[in-house]
């Protein structure tokens, strides 16, 4: 089994929208600077003796020429070059997105579900919480203004089979998916078993950085539900300890520079 990490391009955003209360004035120092950050966006390519799975699409390429909602072109900038192109990135990996059958999408977030429509052969694994949520979200008017972190073009796609997921289980051999809400009403998380690398996790926007991580664990700036963030939190950590596992943060741009990503791979 071979993990890749699809380098998908960058958002760009106001710290605080990644760790709640970053800057922020007091009596002393009332007007604060803002800090505008660089946020990776990954997608990971599972090769497994089973067959190929993806979890995560990264955005849609055509996000800033109308496809996103001027809102989120102006609070989520997207950077991304041809060569960072989902189909590019798994071409990298002599991939086709025909080869993937099985998709597994930890929420349905802009960033997360935005290439959908490459897979409508695929069985398509979603979590039902927040599955549900998006689906609501979008269709209670027409405004985009009002659909949050997710866009309606992507959650119109019809895919072969959509299974919502409601609790843990081994998705494969050595390929587990666990339930990581807070963010968003329901988030799926990825435990992969490795032969020679160990235990990777990737609990994606649960933890989007080292410094929401800590400890101690800080409030991201979008959270749909504290109490259960950071519950989700503790539960990544209970598992890094178990596995002594290594733990891929979703959104941070110097550990993004540290890791390998495709063509290379952790096996």
């Amino acid at each position: 089994m071979k993990v890749y990490i699809l380098d998908t391009g960058y958002l760009e955003t106001d710290k605080n929208n990644v760790v709640g209360g970053a800057t922020m004035g007091t009596y002393s120092n009332p007007h604060v600077k803002n800090e505008w950050i660089k946020l990776p966006v990954m997608a990971v390519l599972i090769d497994h003796p089973d067959g190929k799975i993806l979890y995560d699409l990264g955005s849609n390429p055509e996000a800033m020429n109308g496809y996103w909602p001027k809102n989120l072109q102006e609070v989520y900038p997207l950077y991304q070059t041809k060569e960072q192109r989902l189909e590019n990135q798994l071409a990298l990996c002599d991939t086709k997105p025909e080869d993937i059958k099985k998709v597994i999408i930890s929420h349905m977030h802009l960033d997360h579900a935005g290439n959908l429509d490459m897979f409508r052969h695929a069985d398509v694994y979603v979590s039902k919480a927040d599955f549900m949520q998006a689906q609501t979200q979008v269709r209670l008017n027409a405004d985009p203004l009002t659909h949050g972190g997710y866009i309606k073009a992507d959650l119109d796609v019809s895919v072969k089979q959509y299974h919502l997921v409601e609790d843990d289980f081994e998705f494969a051999k050595g390929v587990e998916i666990i339930n990581l809400p807070g963010h968003t009403p329901g988030l799926l998380g990825l435990v992969v078993h490795l032969e020679n690398e160990g235990t990777l996790i990737f609990p994606q926007d649960c933890v989007y950085t080292s410094e929401i991580y800590g400890p101690p664990a800080k409030p991201s700036g979008l959270l749909y539900d504290s109490l259960s963030f950071f519950k989700s939190i503790n539960k990544v950590r209970s598992l890094e300890k178990k596995y002594d596992a290594k733990v891929f943060f979703a959104h941070d741009d110097e550990f993004f520079k540290t890791i390998k990503v495709a063509p290379k791979y952790y096996k």
